[in-house]
């Protein structure tokens, strides 16, 4: 898996930087993150689109058609819509959520921003996603954006990730560095 992404992040870069230049040369950066963003929604909400996006059998001229049908329908940007359709005649929409996820890198840095990966065993409420986002932005000293992610097995707590920072509060690691503990003394 990890290849596979290391595969994709190489596809995706160049077109992700390319796609970067063009929107910051038309002042359009947050225009064309939003339209990616109804993109990726898409991609998320609709299992056949997404299987669409990846699927090998369908041939690059029959993908270009499609998404210029479903891109006219959406009412995309010019420049998110003219983009796609480079992608999709360059038979590269199997990689489509890498860019995507990639501008939204190269967006995020121009403004000055990091991204936080946070995992918790419950959803966090707007409140607690704001006062950490608060907290990370007073010790980082950047605006900071948070992916949340809920896993169940951590039982409590937090892992926040922010770049090759990792703080693990969750009550799953405390009581496992517990066990090693007595394991050692017992």
């Amino acid at each position: 898996m990890a290849a596979q992404d290391s595969v994709l992040s190489q596809i995706a870069r160049p077109y992700a930087a390319a796609l970067f230049e063009l929107a910051e040369a038309d002042k359009s950066v947050a225009a064309v993150e939003q339209g990616l963003d109804k993109l990726l929604a898409l991609a998320e909400e609709n299992i056949d689109f997404a299987r669409f996006l990846r699927s090998p059998v369908i041939n690059t001229e029959e993908k270009a058609q499609a998404m210029h049908a479903v891109l006219e329908r959406a009412k995309a940007h010019t420049t998110v819509g003219n983009f796609v359709k480079v992608v999709a005649r360059n038979g590269r929409l199997f990689a489509l959520p890498a860019i995507v996820a990639a501008f939204k890198e190269r967006a995020a840095a121009h403004r000055g921003e990091v991204t936080a990966d946070v995992t918790s065993a419950v959803a966090l409420s707007a409140a607690q996603a704001k006062a950490l986002a608060d907290t990370l932005k007073a010790k980082i000293g950047k605006s900071v954006t948070l992916n949340q992610h809920v896993d169940s097995s951590l039982i409590g707590g937090l892992v926040v990730k922010v770049g090759s920072q990792m703080i693990d509060s969750s009550l799953k690691t405390k009581l496992t560095a517990m066990k090693i503990a007595m394991k050692e003394v017992g």
